[in-house]
């Protein structure tokens, strides 16, 4: 009877236990376990690293802006073949004059002859930051604009230190600079500096190009063995004193318009503004070929680009660069 007993005991734990859940077991036989806890916070999404920008360039060396003359009882010239840029520019006559862009210590002890500065200066220059500029006087009317623009005016009435007379040469073409004189410059702007690069697709084999002033002419003839272009003025080959031929590795001949300012010279003669913000053709030699492009330069401290009709930057050759500006 006991036994009775004792089965009928174990047998109610058994029906106690199932209905309470301990002992409850899946089809298998295995013990189920209690379900995972759901989770209280939703996962944080992956999310890709932000790319760095590419470093922007470093800005060059500080900048020497000197205005040289150009017509034949100014030459031979000294100092401008070292020159990192090169602008010839109209003026008053229908002669040129140029616009020398220096850059870095290593400048030449000498350099000119130096002559007075123009409208298209004051617009040329913004786009290589503030540098020093180099000239020897200007129209009245001028100075005001000179003065509001970025640069550092070293003319040879605010640095006389700095200059001084070739009395072998001729009054107004003998005055001569000591740039190492002059205070230095503001960093040039990476942007602005020339572009040098592997030589363009296509373009037309060329060994000569002649730019026609109303009084003097700029040619370039192609020298494979210097692998440049050798300069010539007025049908003579232009040649530095102190550096030989000038021979520029690339040459920018760039269609600008022109219009006359208020300014005029001794003689009557209107001084010609180019206008160099803006846009038009362009040809760039380099390499023995010509290429046909456009140039751009959106705004005053813009620098001034090269670009061929299917969109891609004409580059320069390594070495001086020359820009013709011809109406």
């Amino acid at each position: 009877m006991q036994r009775a007993w004792f089965a009928t005991a174990l047998t109610v734990l058994a029906v106690l236990a199932t209905a309470c859940g301990l002992f409850t077991a899946p089809r298998g036989g295995s013990p189920a376990r209690p379900p995972p806890a759901a989770p209280t916070t939703s996962p944080v999404p992956r999310t890709s690293p932000t790319p760095e920008p590419p470093p922007e360039p470093p800005p060059g060396p500080p900048v020497l802006a000197v205005k040289i003359d150009n017509v034949a009882k100014a030459r031979p010239p000294v100092g401008i073949g070292a020159a990192e840029l090169v602008v010839v520019e109209p003026v008053e006559g229908g002669y040129s004059r140029l616009l020398t862009i220096f850059g870095g210590d290593d400048l030449p002890p000498l350099i000119g002859p130096v002559r007075s500065a123009r409208e298209t200066d004051a617009e040329l220059l913004p786009q290589f930051g503030h540098p020093t500029l180099a000239y020897s006087g200007a129209a009245p009317e001028l100075l005001p604009l000179i003065a509001a623009a970025p640069v550092t005016d070293a003319s040879d009435a605010h640095q006389p230190a700095a200059y001084s007379r070739d009395r072998s040469r001729s009054v107004p073409h003998n005055l001569f600079l000591h740039p190492a004189a002059l205070p230095q410059g503001a960093a040039w702007p990476a942007q602005s500096r020339p572009v040098f690069g592997p030589t363009p697709a296509d373009g037309t084999p060329t060994d000569h190009r002649r730019v026609d002033y109303p009084s003097a002419t700029v040619e370039v003839s192609w020298s494979p063995q210097q692998r440049a272009w050798l300069v010539s003025m007025d049908g003579e080959p232009y040649v530095a004193s102190d550096s030989g031929r000038l021979a520029p590795s690339t040459v920018a001949i760039q269609q600008v318009a022109v219009r006359e300012s208020a300014i005029r010279d001794a003689a009557g003669n209107p001084s010609p503004i180019a206008q160099t913000v803006g846009s038009g053709r362009v040809v760039v030699l380099r390499d023995g070929r010509a290429f046909e492009g456009t140039w751009n330069r959106p705004a005053p401290e813009a620098a001034t680009t090269w670009t061929a009709p299917d969109g891609s930057a004409l580059t320069a050759a390594p070495g001086q660069v020359w820009t013709v500006l011809t109406p």
